[in-house]
């Protein structure tokens, strides 16, 4: 898989049906501990709420996912959470919606209506990341030459990390299948860079 679609930050929302109060809390989760850990946490956070309902997708590929209705009638709030999510294409999030009743029921319907209202109104908040399957290099230059590759490498790639010593190393990322970057910081350093590949990650691409 080359690219999936997640949320960066924490997002969250609220709204009110019937004096029934919704909060709606999504983050990036990148394991089904992390996603356990956060609804926890979302848990001790509201643990007067009436309810605590989710959704997840805590993998890459879409296939570790759970949803739980709390106490919420079966189908009218943990999967409709789910199915936003899904709907969005979002991979490694997870999406707690806290119920506090407000002594008006909503019916199978409502119940469905708000659960989904507020997993999409919550993520439309979000800031939507394009992760892109990227390799990692590193070179090593003097500092006579560093600071033009630099320059080149924040316009074209990545750059994740500098490190200062006797020489200056550059670490940065590009598309498993761009070599046009590799060809240009050769030009620009007039063949002084000799870049080696040290692993493959998901980066933002629009980082």
């Amino acid at each position: 898989m080359k690219e999936y679609y997640t949320i960066l930050n924490t997002s969250e929302s609220e709204f009110i049906i019937n004096r029934s109060r919704f909060i709606t809390t999504a983050c990036h989760t990148e394991s089904m501990d992390e996603a356990r850990e956060f609804i926890q946490k979302i848990k001790k956070q509201y643990s007067d709420a009436t309810h605590n309902c989710y959704g997840f997708i805590s993998d890459k590929l879409g296939l570790e996912m759970r949803f739980s209705d709390d106490g919420e009638p079966q189908g009218t709030a943990g999967q409709p959470i789910l199915e936003v999510i899904k709907k969005k294409d979002l991979k490694e999030v997870t999406v707690v919606v806290t119920r506090y009743f407000g002594g008006i029921k909503l019916g199978a319907g409502g119940l469905v209506s708000a659960y989904t209202e507020g997993a999409v109104t919550c993520l439309d908040n979000a800031k939507i990341a394009r992760m892109v399957l990227s390799s990692v290099y590193e070179v090593t230059l003097d500092y006579t030459t560093y600071s033009v590759a630099e320059k080149m490498l924040r316009e074209q790639a990545i750059v994740k990390d500098i490190r200062y010593d006797t020489d200056v190393t550059i670490i940065f990322a590009v598309d498993l299948e761009d070599t046009k970057v590799l060809e240009n910081l050769q030009n620009i350093t007039a063949g002084k860079a000799n870049p080696i590949k040290v692993g493959e990650e998901y980066i933002d691409a629009n980082n």
